[in-house]
């Protein structure tokens, strides 16, 4: 009996002291794991999500430029007139008023300068001194006010494009730029293109590891990256006034425009544990 029960305590040692030595090893490889730097224990990758979008709109700016006498009032009223007179023009062609902006709005006066020194004498003093002549030069003097309005125009009508480039310097504008053709709510192509790149990173971590002979830990990190639209076949188109006043255009045929393709990049980084 007496060896019986020495025997089972030796086994309840024996179990115990491996139970023992399990839980510290667990332990050991636990507080190690925890304190051991991310950057030691973790990769990172990162993949392109590309999405192409047919445009929805065009938008282009014109401007308005006056250039009058003294009288700033005149000046003013006159590029106001023409201003709206264009704008008229704009929604006439089936533009919406919340497509049309005013980007800017500027008064600038403009200076004669009198160069006095060229031509003035320099007199002598007793002691060899130079002397300037009596100043008489006449301070820079306004003689007149540039007024400049600038109007942002979305169409959605891609018909309507080139009648209305061409039909907006006819109605007072001086100047068309900055034509560019752009989605107007990117959301769901960026989604997409974000979708695609998750899905290339997350395929290329899983290749790295099954190259490395290790397992895939947690997500611990995810970052995103993304690049302005890439354009395909834009086209630009710019038309200048005869003269700053407003002088009258002749009509011209209407430019055909395209609007092409465009495309959307964002990349994602992931960084990934290493178990």
């Amino acid at each position: 009996m007496n060896s019986q029960v020495k025997n089972g305590v030796g086994y309840a040692l024996v179990f115990a002291l491996v139970v023992a030595g399990i839980a510290s090893l667990w332990y050991v490889r636990a507080y190690s794991r925890a304190t051991e730097p991310a950057s030691f224990r973790s990769f990172s990758v990162s993949a392109d999500g590309k999405a192409i979008v047919i445009p929805d709109i065009a938008a282009f700016t014109f401007e308005v430029i006056t250039e009058g006498g003294k009288n700033l009032a005149d000046s003013q009223t006159t590029n106001t007139k023409k201003t709206n007179d264009a704008i008229a023009f704009v929604k006439s062609k089936g533009v919406e008023a919340k497509d049309i902006k005013t980007q800017n709005y500027n008064v600038e006066p403009r200076y004669q300068y009198f160069n006095c020194s060229a031509s003035a004498p320099v007199y002598y003093g007793g002691s060899g001194a130079v002397i300037p002549p009596p100043s008489s030069c006449p301070p820079p003097e306004i003689v007149g006010y540039t007024v400049r309005q600038i109007v942002s125009v979305k169409v959605r009508d891609f018909a309507a494009v080139g009648d209305i480039l061409s039909g907006v310097v006819s109605n007072g504008a001086n100047s068309v730029s900055q034509l560019s053709f752009t989605v107007d709510d990117p959301t769901a192509v960026e989604n997409e293109a974000r979708a695609q790149a998750l899905e290339k990173a997350k395929a290329k971590a899983k290749a790295m590891a099954d190259a490395g002979d290790f397992k895939l830990g947690r997500l611990l990190n995810i970052s995103e990256g993304g690049a302005d639209p890439y354009y395909y076949d834009k086209r630009s188109y710019a038309v200048e006034g005869y003269g700053m006043g407003g002088d009258a255009v002749p009509a011209v045929p209407s430019p055909t425009v395209e609007a092409g393709s465009q495309e959307f990049q964002i990349t994602m980084m992931l960084t990934y544990e290493i178990r």
